[in-house]
């Protein structure tokens, strides 16, 4: 076997035994003879992009009988948020970053960018790990405020602040890197999350890349990884470009709990606390804020208590479109007391919901005190949960298209229950898994599963409300 890895060369298929194995390290070892026609695919998307994001922002509103396949903002809203959001969300659970390596238009431009740029030492505030989970909510609050989901404008100004960003960063830092895309995209932390339970992904063999003695091209790692060190697939892009390096990375099959029961592989603060209190939370609140009789409640006792001692500031509607959503020819304005209000809604909602999740890995940490069993590895046993958790959430956006299509969805309530408990399952397995080693006693590591029983239930209801009570 070790003779066949030293021979394994990026320019021809690896004499390996053939099988589903052997095909899916050719997929990568064509990735990366193949740059040019995924550069040219990357264009192509940017062109689509582009016109999709700005075009839509200056049409008028479709009339009440327009469809998505004869309105261009309607289609446009429907391709970004009813099937490109969900679409990348199960890609990436699946498949890995692909998103982020072949087809994302903001990696491509920003890389694109860096050519030209000044190249500038990356100065250190901008390595902070914490900064995808910041851009994340800020995003994710902004994006609710001025319904960015709804209004091309919004959209416009949300997606293509965005862009342009991510340009200037590669300007300023790029060196032909992905800069923005490995420090600052909103997304990259949420896909870091959920790329450690994909099945696929780039495995690097570390002792064959050490004895390896044969020429070889150096790889360009546009995210700017240690390949040879490469243990998570979290900051990976899937791009292909290291593929067959030395021969010692393949593209490969794994269990999808492998990562996370690997008490070796990294287990971060930012990517436990941006599943807990971003996807889990913050995201959470957002799906739902709009259906819940909590909010509507609070909003009508804030307007009278407002009304009733003459308050009436906070109850204008007269707020800048950009600020919060004010669109009269749609009837549809923001108050400043709707705009506090969801503001409360989705930092302090989420803030709490949390922090209740995350209770469960905090006392099951203390419970086992094992070495390599920290509170975030058992915060990461719930990436299954968090994966099913984002797909509901955006799939609400496609199910809102489609019955406004008057399509068929009575298997809809099959696939929700029928994801969601692959999720709460997937979790608790990955609890149960990391506490069978854990060197204590047998009522112990019970006592921490039933634990971790916690922020599974608190999500599956919190669904539960969603779904089947509001």
């Amino acid at each position: 076997m070790a003779e066949q890895i030293i021979h394994f060369h990026p320019d021809r298929t690896p004499d390996r035994q053939e099988g589903p194995r052997g095909q899916i390290e050719k997929i990568g070892l064509f990735l990366r003879r193949k740059r040019r026609p995924i550069i040219a695919i990357q264009w192509l998307i940017v062109i689509l992009y582009a016109a999709m994001v700005v075009i839509p922002a200056f049409l008028p509103l479709p009339p009440e009988d327009a469809h998505i396949w004869d309105n261009l903002r309607l289609f446009a809203q429907f391709c970004f948020w009813g099937l490109w959001w969900p679409g990348v969300m199960i890609a990436t659970v699946t498949m890995g970053r692909v998103w982020c390596g072949l087809f994302c238009p903001e990696g491509a431009v920003s890389e694109w960018a860096s050519r030209y740029g000044r190249g500038k030492a990356l100065p250190r505030w901008l390595k902070w790990s914490g900064w995808p989970f910041v851009a994340f909510v800020c995003t994710t609050v902004y994006g609710q405020l001025v319904s960015v989901y709804e209004y091309p404008q919004a959209a416009l100004l949300v997606l293509g602040g965005s862009t342009v960003a991510a340009i200037v960063i590669g300007l300023l830092y790029g060196r032909e890197k992905r800069i923005w895309c490995r420090y600052l995209c909103p997304a990259s932390g949420v896909f870091a999350v959920l790329a450690k339970i994909a099945p696929l992904h780039y495995k690097v063999d570390r002792a064959a890349w050490d004895r390896y003695q044969g020429n070889f091209e150096p790889v360009n790692c546009a995210p700017l990884l240690d390949v040879r060190r490469m243990t998570s697939a979290s900051e990976c892009h899937s791009c292909g470009r290291c593929a067959g390096q030395r021969g010692a990375v393949a593209y490969a099959t794994r269990s999808p709990f492998s990562e996370i029961l690997d008490i070796n592989a990294p287990a971060k603060t930012s990517d436990a606390l941006t599943l807990v209190y971003g996807v889990l939370g913050v995201a959470t609140a957002a799906f739902q804020w709009t259906l819940s009789p909590w909010l509507l409640s609070a909003k009508l006792a804030a307007a009278e208590w407002l009304v009733d001692h003459n308050r009436f500031a906070l109850l204008d509607n007269d707020v800048p479109w950009w600020l919060l959503t004010h669109y009269p020819e749609a009837s549809d304005l923001f108050t400043w007391l709707d705009g506090i209000l969801i503001l409360a809604y989705l930092l302090g909602g989420g803030f709490l919901l949390g922090s209740l999740l995350l209770a469960g890995p905090l006392v099951a940490t203390r419970l086992v005190r094992t070495k390599g069993l920290s509170w975030q590895r058992f915060a990461l046993a719930l990436t299954p949960l968090a994966a099913a958790s984002v797909i509901l959430g955006l799939s609400m956006l496609t199910v809102t298209h489609l019955k406004a299509e008057h399509l068929w969805l009575g298997w809809l309530p099959y696939f929700r229950v029928t994801l969601l408990t692959a999720g709460c399952f997937g979790s608790l397995w990955l609890a149960f898994r990391l506490l069978l080693p854990a060197d204590v006693k047998a009522g112990l590591r019970c006592v921490a599963g039933l634990v971790m029983l916690w922020p599974v239930g608190l999500m599956a209801g919190v669904w539960t409300l969603v779904f089947f009570v509001w």
